[in-house]
């Protein structure tokens, strides 16, 4: 889907390269460049770059193209202030913070400032909130913050967040930390590849399976036979091919091919080292600033207690594991016991990790733990409430006509599910049940809808397109809402993939399966064959809402929210 094509004829995302026919961003070895060496501003093998950290509410950001290395190789990047990621922005809650955003690019950018509420022209979304930043010009965003919190920013016009151009935002509240610590610090995972985005978009579209790290292969099903019968093996596989699906469908880029993992622009040879203090606890603020990867985060030998997720506090959780869906953000806060601690990032699939280090003592390292086994999807996970019974082929979801899409039949509501390759492991995971606001007026303004819109998450994998309501965005129109409205909105996932969908300039407030208040968050990550519900209030505006999913959002799952 030509996407540029389709903003353009709707007044949308004017000057950006989003497309698969727009010049494609180059990957050029170092070698190609002579004296390149001098033109490598970053260098994620090494530990010396450290991310600047920019405080007050008085801001000057320069986007520009730099070489940047990962694993030896260095291609061209989208940097901020020539820092992979972007400089962290401390702000104070109560403060009017003015941005200057300098585009030094050939090409229109833009900035969104995910999960800040701001008035929708400063929401950064080129065709909706604004018309982009044209080409070496200047634009000034201007804002009150009236929250704190955890949060982060990235560009929101084609490929550009996935070349690099993100960082993380601290909002400081006026009053005192509700779980105060005296050290604090930003942890933002990422996930970079040297493959221009655009033929990756098009790879996909030709076969969508092309990076499958996990396809089942021969060595599998001997050990199939193995563990059942040859009956039950080959049944099983009957099934999935009957069904034209992979069971091993967790994501669509793989750590094997495609990324490489950075936290905090590292790799994990570069190893980020954060030191501090044996037994006094720190708070880590964790960001997904990746552009498709889902990320499984724990500290071995370490208790995480989950204090915030999104910028809102929740009610303290205990956790050994994490899964932090791509535009999430969670704050925990950990006592080291020992002279280092590794924080461990696995991707959803299991083919890619990232390791750094939270050491006591300098120069310290401890062991980088192995990844855990993958399962198989499951029929829950296929088929929703029903599946769990088994497989009936009269029932089952197929691919079919694009404009009715796939469907399942009796979507689950549960939210205790820590999901696919987490469910059999023997660690304590947090799941969204876990998860309760606390603050005293988020829960004062849990007043009843008055109105319920349902939206069904759509895909065809063979032909790689995503959409909502099998309809793709070129093809949809607004979903309405008036401004001071209370609406509750249905996500049902007919997929069996995970969608983080983010709703801009207002909050989604998860319901429990009864309907009940659980946890106020502006990314809500819906399973395979779940059905995920969420109150929110009408602010006046354009807004966005799609799968923050980077490649799922430019190949349709995208539509626009018309608060009038």
């Amino acid at each position: 889907m030509n996407i540029e094509n389709i903003l353009n004829r709707r007044r949308f995302l004017t000057g950006s390269s989003m497309v698969l026919g727009a010049s494609m961003l180059p990957t050029i070895a170092s070698s190609a460049l002579g004296s390149s060496q001098n033109n490598v501003v970053v260098n994620s093998d090494k530990s010396d770059h450290i991310v600047p950290i920019l405080t007050g509410n008085e801001f000057d950001l320069y986007v520009s193209e730099k070489m940047i290395t990962v694993n030896g190789k260095s291609s061209m990047a989208t940097l901020i202030n020539d820092s992979l990621p972007g400089p962290t922005l401390k702000m104070q809650e109560g403060d009017t913070v003015v941005i200057r955003v300098h585009n030094q690019l050939n090409e229109s950018t833009s900035i969104h400032w995910h999960g800040l509420l701001v008035p929708y022209e400063m929401d950064g979304v080129p065709g909706i909130s604004f018309a982009g930043i044209p080409a070496n010009s200047t634009f000034t965003y201007k804002f009150n913050l009236p929250q704190s919190g955890t949060y982060w920013y990235h560009s929101h016009t084609g490929f550009q967040e996935q070349t690099g151009m993100r960082g993380a935002i601290v909002v400081e509240p006026k009053g005192r930390e509700r779980y105060p610590v005296e050290q604090d610090h930003v942890i933002l995972l990422s996930d970079w590849t040297h493959r221009d985005p655009h033929n990756l978009l098009k790879l996909l579209k030709q076969r969508s399976d092309f990076d499958n790290y996990h396809l089942p292969d021969f060595k599998k099903l001997l050990s199939d036979i193995a563990a059942t019968d040859l009956e039950a093996a080959y049944d099983k596989r009957k099934m999935w091919n009957q069904m034209r699906m992979m069971p091993t469908d967790f994501t669509d880029l793989s750590g094997e091919n495609t990324f490489t993992y950075l936290m905090n622009g590292k790799t994990t040879a570069a190893n980020w080292v954060q030191l501090v203090k044996a037994g006094q606890p720190v708070k880590l603020r964790f960001i997904n600033g990746s552009a498709q990867t889902i990320f499984d985060v724990r500290i071995p030998g370490l208790k995480m207690k989950v204090v915030s997720t999104d910028g809102n506090d929740v009610a303290p959780v205990d956790v050994d594991d994490f899964r932090i869906g791509v535009a999430e953000t969670y704050d925990v806060i950990v006592t080291p016991t020992g002279d280092a601690h590794t924080i461990f990032a696995q991707n959803i699939d299991r083919s890619g990790f990232v390791a750094t280090t939270l050491a006591t003592k300098k120069g310290a390292r401890a062991v980088i733990p192995a990844m855990d086994k993958i399962e198989w999807l499951t029929m829950a996970d296929m088929m929703g409430a029903m599946g769990a019974n088994g497989y009936d082929a009269k029932h089952a979801k197929t691919e079919y006509d694009f404009k009715t899409d796939m469907r399942v039949d009796s979507a689950r509501i549960n939210i205790d599910d820590p999901g696919i390759n987490l469910r059999k492991i023997d660690r304590k995971v947090l799941t969204y049940s876990q998860l309760r606001s606390v603050d005293e007026q988020v829960l004062a303004e849990q007043r009843k809808p008055t109105r319920e819109i349902e939206l069904h998450l759509t895909g065809a994998m063979e032909r790689y397109i995503w959409a909502m309501d099998g309809v793709m965005f070129k093809d949809a129109t607004p979903v309405n809402i008036k401004p001071g409205e209370r609406v509750r909105i249905t996500l049902v996932n007919d997929t069996m993939m995970n969608h983080p969908m983010h709703l801009h300039g207002m909050w989604s407030d998860l319901r429990a399966p009864n309907g009940d208040f659980q946890v106020r968050k502006h990314t809500i990550v819906v399973q395979p064959a779940q059905k995920i519900s969420f109150d929110t209030t009408g602010e006046a505006g354009r807004w966005a809402w799609h799968c923050h999913l980077l490649y799922h959002m430019e190949a349709g799952m995208f539509r626009e929210v018309a608060v009038v």
